[in-house]
């Protein structure tokens, strides 16, 4: 199955910024050492987010887990790196209780 509203997925910057790019963030640290090896940064965070929308709208769920507070969706795929490389992320993403509009919430490498 897809990822429902995938054309409607939502990433914040600030998600990216101060969570997946951020150095000192306590969960995020590690993600951003990962990340940040194999190029991405703040000054090519479209990149970043291109990526991640492009495995929600064309890779299939693999998992989902329904909660209290919503539904998650697990999709792996690929991302282009700025290093010219190709990654394996698993993505995150949320539907919540009464929405109907994915947000991304985290991607770590496969």
């Amino acid at each position: 199955m897809k990822l429902p509203n995938y054309d409607k997925a939502y990433i914040s910057e600030r998600k990216l910024l101060d969570y997946l790019l951020s150095e000192t963030h306590p969960i995020g640290k590690s993600k951003a050492k990962f990340l940040r090896s194999i190029g991405f940064s703040e000054s090519n965070l479209d990149a970043l987010e291109r990526g991640l929308f492009s495995i929600a709208q064309s890779k299939e769920v693999i998992e989902l887990v329904k909660t209290p507070y919503g539904t998650k969706y697990v999709i792996d795929g690929e991302v282009q790196t700025p290093k010219g490389t190709a990654v394996k992320l698993r993505t995150i993403w949320v539907i919540e209780v009464g929405e109907d509009i994915p947000h991304f919430v985290t991607a770590y490498p496969r």
